[in-house]
């Protein structure tokens, strides 16, 4: 007979994504008494990341980290692909390899949203960050073929409330993917200044306004230098984008 807490912490590893055999290995015991454990229940109809999904689960309608979503909402918008697939859809998101904590803080992302695990892939000037998992879909609606600026993003009913309470962590994901924080040089009579800028550039006309709309939410002045880049430069709103975005590391 093993002691209940063995078998509560079993429940709680199989009930956050792993599968029966990481759980019995994580504690150490048999395969079946494992499964006998997460399987006698009436949750075991849910498998895998289902138990996680907030869009499948009944009475549960917020994120289990809505931050952590709109961060990652954020970040596969811009350099995001979600390739769906007859076999498990699979999340990816480049990250340059330059930018440890970027990789470190997308990796948190994906594991506080829904994934049971992640792996980081080496590629020519970047590290994929990637998680396999049946309900990405569910939680990214925007996926779909081709590439994001040939076809509309639009936010489902269910996601605007998410970015309207928390539109720094949306902003600090579309710029961490495709923005950046640069010292801007000018010179004016002939004397030279340099102050802080926020750049975003996407193709994409609806991710723009997305990322307009949340500027907007934050009372952040912003203009547009081109018609696929968009600038902040004022003191205060580049003193508030510090706050809530950050340069990239």
């Amino acid at each position: 007979m093993h002691p209940p807490e063995i078998r509560a912490l079993a429940r709680q590893f199989f009930l956050a994504g792993g599968s029966v055999a990481d759980t019995a290995r994580a504690v150490g015991l048999p395969y079946r008494t494992v499964w006998h454990w997460c399987n006698d229940r009436p949750e075991a109809k849910l498998q895998g990341t289902q138990l996680r999904c907030f869009r499948c689960r009944e009475g549960v309608e917020n994120p289990t980290d809505p931050a952590a979503y709109a961060y990652l909402l954020g970040l596969y918008l811009g350099d995001g692909h979600l390739a769906v697939s007859p076999k498990v859809p699979v999340l990816r998101v480049a990250c340059t390899a330059i930018y440890p904590n970027l990789i470190d803080a997308c990796e948190e992302a994906m594991l506080a949203v829904l994934a049971a695990r992640v792996q980081r892939i080496p590629k020519q000037g970047c590290i994929s960050v990637e998680s396999s998992g049946t309900h990405w879909p569910c939680l990214l609606p925007q996926h779909g073929p081709g590439k994001k600026h040939e076809r509309p993003i639009v936010l489902a009913d269910w996601q605007r409330p998410i970015l309207e309470r928390h539109p720094g962590d949306f902003l600090r994901g579309l710029f961490h993917s495709d923005g950046c924080r640069i010292a801007n040089r000018v010179t004016t009579r002939g004397r030279h200044y340099v102050y802080p800028r926020y750049m975003f550039v996407n193709e994409s006309a609806d991710i723009m306004a997305l990322c307009q709309w949340s500027l907007d939410l934050l009372g952040v002045a912003w203009r547009m230098n081109r018609r696929n880049s968009l600038s902040v430069a004022r003191r205060a709103a580049v003193a508030t984008l510090d706050r809530h975005v950050g340069p990239k590391s």
